[in-house]
């Protein structure tokens, strides 16, 4: 089914716009007065808000900042259940509802003193450091209060109900009884919610102050004793970054730990046993200047990455999440570091003709790690139909329409490959995709309706798929309840059971076996979860077809064709002269016109003139098969971690001769206070 454009936007002002309508009705009514319309305006607008909260809540933010929020609109709305009350017949009706108007201020009242307490809670329960696969019973973490009482609006909803609802009804009946049954529940509910959560803020009911904590993860360091870590700072999609370096960090004969700067970080990285800490300040991340930890590596710049760089006694290595001809893998920040860690000899060549302040001696070829899960090519699809691997990059920061190939070739070239009967389609799209440039969002839509429409049927999940499913999602998830906070989430991700990531290996191996063996034949496939994985659709693909990314050097592990599609204004030659990971790929137009024959050249191995080509390409940009790259990644960490330890060495010798040390060559020598070197001044060694 096609998705019309703007349908969200539409769906989102109609809902608003009948909510505002409701509240005008409701006046009106009010005023006039109209029972009636009164009681229907006021169903109404409860029934909008119900909507709002559950599938609209832009809108509330859009009301929010019209300072219209939920807190405003449900007092208009009991002000003017009791308005149309006093309208109504007799002249002692102000006197009669004095009692009701004064309980609906006591329940509000009640209601912003709950607001005020669970801000209290939260910050009792807002610990300096976030951790997983680390046991922080010592904490005196425990579960989070109710999610209504911490969320102002479906607690105002839920509590104001039984007092809004009794308004209603004594205007339908005139009967006074059911609005002060209703007033009166309203504040027996609030109450009860007052009391419930003060009671989390007696001593013995808090967890741990931020001292505490501190000196706990002080402990937990010196016990531990790190040696090196992976640190990661980013948006919302980005965890995958860090996600491809946790195996080939596990697999080093280390003590790793996982740093992360912000806290929705932390249930975003993937299952890994590795020790997770988030230290969201910098004076927190400072204390890892006094450990063990060694060494750092860093998959992706980002602006808090400065921040971790001031520790003078770790070394840091950019590894990057993937290397390709785009200009983001030569950034220049890539000098700050004290190495660079490359996959082979085009990257550091990459670096020098970028001439970006990198130096050739701080670049290490390690190979790419992670690639052992990629298979080597196992000859032509014979009897069999052909997977064609789509999986274009999102559109970038820069403009530059030769990003990604969705928005000029996107649909060209999955209509061309869905015309051939003998192809089955795997589509991969970037998790940016459509972040910045709205095109590449509505050409990927239309791509998946494309798909959708080619498959006849749709295969039902195996049992033997949704058995290992499940038993994955028990070794991979906590099963958090929905109002969990942070906190909690720390107390139930507590250190991993022993052999669990070896038991997560071996499960999720069986799991995208089956769920290859699940799909018929022709059954073609949109691929945007976590799983299956980029490598496994590697495997299962006997072509790929993507744009100038990092995807293309990692496929090249497998040994099998890959095709780019050149969407910019350059000529093939150009094209390839410009792209080095392009010289033993298949170029192709915005038209698709190259799809036959290059699918061809897939089916006869005879007719593949980039054999050879890739075999070579993929020395350049992998680097030697021997020693394997695990071995070439844990040399380069060894080293490091010793050049890391001399430094510390010199550093305690300087100190113990008197000699002026890195922090204090620079202090004034005055009794009277003076400012101290500009933040960033102190050199590296």
């Amino acid at each position: 089914m096609l998705r019309l454009p703007g349908r969200t936007a539409l769906a989102k002002a109609l809902v608003a716009a009948v909510l505002v309508g409701a509240c005008a009705a409701q006046a009106v009514a009010a005023l006039a007065p109209h029972v009636p319309l009164l009681l229907a305006a006021t169903a109404l607008s409860l029934v909008v808000e119900g909507v709002l909260y559950r599938w609209q809540r832009g809108v509330l933010t859009v009301f929010a900042k019209a300072h219209a929020d939920i807190t405003v609109r449900h007092v208009l709305r009991d002000l003017l259940l009791v308005v149309g009350l006093l309208r109504l017949g007799e002249q002692d009706r102000e006197t009669r509802y004095a009692a009701i108007a004064a309980g609906l201020l006591a329940f509000y009242a009640l209601h912003c003193a709950i607001q005020a307490v669970s801000v209290l809670v939260r910050r009792t329960r807002t610990l300096p450091v976030v951790t997983r696969n680390i046991d922080a019973s010592a904490l005196r973490l425990s579960p989070a209060p109710p999610a209504l009482l911490r969320r102002p609006g479906h607690r105002l909803l839920v509590f104001g109900l039984p007092a809004t609802a009794g308004l209603a009804a004594t205007a339908a009946t005139g009967g006074t009884r059911w609005a002060a049954a209703g007033v009166a529940l309203s504040l027996v509910l609030a109450l009860a919610g007052l009391i419930a959560l003060s009671l989390r803020l007696l001593p013995g009911r808090r967890p741990a102050d931020e001292r505490e904590v501190l000196d706990w993860f002080d402990a937990w360091l010196a016990e531990y004793r790190p040696t090196v870590g992976l640190y990661f700072s980013g948006g919302v999609s980005s965890a995958y970054q860090a996600g491809m370096w946790l195996e080939p960090l596990a697999g080093l004969d280390a003590r790793p730990v996982i740093v992360l700067r912000e806290r929705f970080m932390v249930p975003k990285i993937a299952a890994t046993d590795i020790p997770i800490v988030c230290l969201p300040k910098v004076p927190t991340l400072m204390r890892l200047e006094h450990s063990t930890l060694q060494v750092l590596i860093h998959p992706s710049n980002s602006g808090k990455t400065s921040q971790v760089l001031r520790i003078p006694t770790i070394k840091h290595a950019f590894v990057n999440h993937g290397e390709s001809d785009k200009l983001s893998s030569c950034n220049p920040y890539a000098k700050a570091y004290d190495e660079v860690w490359v996959a082979g000899p085009a990257a550091r060549e990459r670096y020098a003709l970028a001439e970006v302040g990198v130096e050739n001696k701080d670049v290490v070829e390690i190979g790419r790690p992670q690639l052992d899960a990629v298979r080597p090519c196992a000859g032509p699809p014979a009897g069999r139909r052909t997977t064609v691997l789509y999986a274009p990059t999102w559109e970038g920061w820069d403009g530059n329409p030769g990003n990604t190939s969705l928005i000029a070739a996107g649909e060209n070239l999955v209509r061309a490959l869905l015309a051939d009967p003998g192809v089955r389609l795997l589509y991969k799209p970037h998790p940016l995709t459509g972040s910045v440039d709205p095109r590449a969002g509505a050409a990927d839509r239309r791509i998946r309706d494309l798909i959708h429409s080619a498959n006849r049927s749709r295969s039902a999940p195996s049992e033997e798929l949704g058995r290992l499913t499940a038993q994955l999602n028990r070794l991979t998830t906590d099963g958090f309840r929905p109002a969990a906070d942070q906190a909690e989430r720390m107390l139930a991700q507590s250190a991993p059971e022993p052999g669990r990531s070896e038991a997560v290996a071996r499960v999720t191996a069986a799991w995208e076996e089956a769920y290859w063996a699940s799909l018929p034949e022709g059954e073609h496939r949109v691929v945007d979860d976590a799983r299956p994985s980029l490598y496994s659709c590697f495997n299962v693909s006997d072509l790929l077809i993507s744009d100038v990314s990092s995807v293309i050097t990692d496929f090249l592990a497998s040994g099998k064709p890959y095709a780019v599609a050149n969407t910019g204004d350059l000529t093939e030659e150009a094209f390839r002269t410009a792209f080095p990971t392009v010289a033993a790929a298949t170029v192709l137009t915005p038209d698709a016109t190259g799809v036959p024959a290059l699918l061809e050249s897939v089916r006869h191995p005879e007719k593949d003139e980039l054999a050879e080509a890739r075999a070579e390409l993929k020395l350049r940009l992998l680097g030697p098969a021997e020693p394997p790259a695990q071995e070439r990644f844990e040399a380069a960490v060894r080293a490091l971690c010793a050049a890391a330890q001399g430094h510390r060495g010199r550093t305690a010798e300087r100190r113990e001769t008197g000699l002026p040390g890195q922090r204090r060559q620079y202090a004034p020598r005055v009794t009277a206070p003076a400012a101290g070197p500009p933040t960033g001044a102190v050199p590296r060694s």
